[in-house]
């Protein structure tokens, strides 16, 4: 299973990222990274993943598009006092 096989989207200002479960990304207004919410229960014996491998791949896609999104600051941009 690769990353590919994960569906990433954004809902109402937050990150969701599904299968074999489903784990709500967002990103509080001072906070410097993203937490989770909503993290699926059990591992299911019928997933292609164990939690732990879902969770570390929705992160990672997560991070990613939070950086597209522009959620985070560079460190330059805050030097610079040019941050959001």
């Amino acid at each position: 299973m690769s990353a590919a096989d994960l569906h990433v989207e954004v809902q109402d200002g937050d990150i969701v990222v599904t299968l074999p479960g489903t784990v709500t990304y967002y990103k509080p207004a001072k906070s410097p990274q993203l937490l989770a919410k909503r993290l699926p229960g059990k591992d299911d014996p019928h997933a292609p993943l164990t939690n732990a491998e879902f969770l570390t791949r929705a992160w990672k896609l997560a991070s990613t598009k939070a950086r597209e999104l522009g959620w985070f600051q560079i460190a330059g941009d805050l030097a610079l006092g040019q941050g959001r």
